[in-house]
């Protein structure tokens, strides 16, 4: 039996979400969320046949919501809001970025608010499990009205348009779909159109790899760290639980807790003849603290988002109609700026600890932990690389959620730019993976350096020899100059596929 997930509306997971994404995990819908959706579905054609007018359904849409479309329009009504919706521009999204969109839109669809057909909805989900790539581009969306660009972009593919990435190559779908064993919609049915583009799915879903991404090179950070405070003989003291016990702060004990048993059993730390150390080791709980518990709160929205219905207008049970705002995603851009900016702060403590371990005033070792300083450079450039890229987080992480421009002629006229926010963050998450593969190999540089100077290799803490030997499985002792870069593309890409 294939690896797979079932949806209803409520119970979507961030989990399930990284297992459709990136393992490519195959989605049903349950059947009580069927029943939902069919008779969500019945409620739009009960207004259909008695003529009454509303939004989304038999009106235009945006500014243009004041004209009423004549039922022999209503199925173009919706096709031409796809086509039109569909001007998005820029590089793509990656896949996985495109099926938690997909997916996350399928499991709002599926809370039957909607008023989509149970056929269409089992359509979109034919895209995930047929391993279907929508190429949506970058920009187009501000947020507001919802992800109303990237999302018809995936939805033109249900009535056989647009375009898909197939072997790398950009190909119009109508002239592939049969290689899936994909059959297209005929049309749309009054409100489709509408209730496939109109919410924040799009951001959700890109927010939810990203945070959970976020979460994995945060417990990286940790045993990152570890290799320098080793090297530099650091004080543990600082990690006493008394010290988060009286602040009341139970993220600061947590991650003394993890740091201390990364360099449990070490012979190194506490060694030196300081009296205490400096912030960049002294306040590790503080600052990763700080981190971990706002990553915390961003993932415990998230996990709201994703099964939230963020469709206008809503169509209730009871055959009530409501145009209101949830396809509004200033929740979102207000997190996903929150996102960078700690994430930056992150990488701009790990740049000093890089820092830290480089200069030999601090560090007491080598300059640039080279074998033969003057002739060799050393690490030297590799904080240089660190500081371009914690530079270009800072200035990544200006606030998007600060910024609106009116459109649809001053109709929707205060825009979240969350989409904004979250392109942002895609940028310094990468970042920050590049910067904490530069520490991991100085630190280990420095790490060996003493344990040379010692000559016992069984010194350090139990989980910093650990990460040590992973990364020294990638890359060696540097006892020459030699190009650095492929040494971080190296770590880096260990990052990335999560084996360290």
């Amino acid at each position: 039996m294939k690896n797979s997930i079932s949806i209803d509306g409520h119970n979507l997971t961030i989990g399930d979400v990284v297992k459709v994404s990136n393992d490519f995990y195959e989605v049903s819908i349950k059947k009580d969320a069927l029943k939902r959706v069919e008779k969500s579905s019945e409620i739009v054609e009960r207004i259909v046949k008695e003529n009454r007018p509303v939004y989304g359904i038999n009106t235009g849409f945006g500014k243009l919501a004041e004209v009423t479309i004549g039922q022999d329009e209503l199925s173009q009504l919706q096709e031409n809001l796809i086509l039109s919706h569909s001007s998005g521009i820029g590089e793509p999204f990656n896949e996985n970025e495109v099926r938690a969109a997909i997916l996350v839109r399928a499991n709002s669809l599926s809370k039957g608010y909607s008023g989509i057909r149970k056929e269409t909805l089992e359509k979109l989900i034919e895209i995930l499990n047929k391993r279907i790539y929508p190429y949506v581009p970058l920009y187009g969306s501000v947020g507001a009205s919802g992800d109303l660009a990237p999302l018809a972009h995936i939805a033109l593919l249900l009535l056989g348009k647009g375009r898909v990435l197939k072997d790398r190559r950009i190909e119009n779908f109508s002239e592939v779909y049969s290689f899936y064993g994909f059959k297209p919609l005929k049309n749309f049915s009054p409100k489709e159109g509408l209730a496939l583009i109109n919410g924040t799915s799009f951001e959700a879903g890109v927010s939810t790899l990203l945070v959970y991404e976020a979460n994995y090179l945060f417990n990286v950070a940790i045993k990152s760290v570890a290799t320098v405070f080793e090297a530099l003989r650091g004080l543990t003291s600082a990690f006493d639980h008394r010290i988060h016990e009286v602040r009341n702060s139970k993220s600061q004990k947590l991650v003394s807790e993890k740091f201390l048993e990364v360099i449990k059993e070490s012979k190194l730390v506490n060694t030196s003849s300081k009296v205490q150390d400096a912030y960049t080791l002294r306040c590790i709980p503080q600052v990763y603290g700080a981190v971990f518990e706002n990553i915390s709160y961003i993932e415990s929205f998230l996990q709201r988002e994703i099964n939230a219905s963020t469709d206008n207008p809503l169509i209730f049970e009871d055959g009530t109609v409501i145009s209101g705002g949830n396809f509004h995603a200033q929740p979102l851009s207000f997190l996903m700026d929150l996102f960078s900016i700690i994430l930056t702060s992150l990488s701009s403590m790990i740049e000093r600890q890089i820092n830290r371990a480089l200069n030999p005033t601090l560090s007491g070792l080598k300059p640039f932990l080279a074998n033969n300083p003057g002739v060799e450079s050393g690490m030297m450039i590799l904080q240089y690389t660190a500081a371009s890229l914690v530079s270009e987080n800072k200035v990544l992480s200006h606030p998007a959620s600060v910024d609106s421009i009116p459109v649809s002629a001053d109709q929707e006229d205060f825009v979240s730019m969350g989409m904004n926010a979250v392109i942002k963050a895609r940028k310094v998450l990468d970042n920050l993976r590049k910067v904490i593969a530069i520490e991991l190999i100085v630190g280990t540089q420095a790490l060996e350096m003493v344990l040379k100077e010692e000559n016992n290799y069984n010194i350090m803490g139990s989980g910093t020899k650990e990460i040590f030997e992973k990364v020294r499985s990638l890359v060696k002792f540097a006892n020459t100059d030699r190009i650095f870069s492929i040494d971080i593309e190296l770590v880096e890409s260990a990052l990335k596929n999560h084996s360290l």
